[in-house]
């Protein structure tokens, strides 16, 4: 996928650098997991995936824009992740790493610890699915529901 002109900028600049990834809602999110949070282009969701806030998500890892792209690959960028939904807005800090291969087409997983897999899009995160607001997981819980993963990296 093709960096937009304004990724393309900022990256030159040395400005920031976002993608987002739009998800929607299904009856089984429970946004429990300790350690990681997840959106996924899966359709279908069981009890076990209690890491996962979205599913039909627009692209997974191996989707995520160039500019984006090299500013994960860059140990120790700072990360931004937002999850918007209803009106609301929750945010966590995260961490980029040169191990990352963001090859995986339908997973964006971020992760508290330094595990990396091709589902990994950042690391050292600062929150995971189970610090998620409730009344957002509510939301979520609803396939009529959509939210968006907005990425960002310094």
């Amino acid at each position: 996928m093709l960096a937009t002109p304004r990724e393309v900028s900022s990256a030159r600049e040395g400005g920031p650098v976002r993608d987002e990834v739009s998800f929607r809602g299904h009856p089984m999110v429970r946004s429990t997991h300790a350690t990681t949070m997840e959106v996924t282009t899966e359709g279908h969701l069981t009890e076990k995936g209690d890491c996962i806030i979205g599913v039909g998500a627009d692209k997974g890892c191996s989707g995520i824009s160039h500019a984006v792209r090299e500013g994960l690959q860059r140990s120790g960028a700072k990360v931004t992740i937002r999850i918007r939904v209803g009106g609301r807005t929750f945010q966590a800090a995260a961490q980029g790493d040169s191990r990352l291969e963001l090859s995986h087409p339908h997973d964006i997983v971020i992760r508290k610890s330094g595990f990396v897999s091709d589902r990994t899009l950042a690391v050292g995160a600062s929150a995971a699915a189970k610090d998620i607001p409730r009344d957002m997981v509510r939301l979520l819980r609803s396939p009529a529901t959509t939210g968006t993963l907005e990425i960002e990296v310094e």
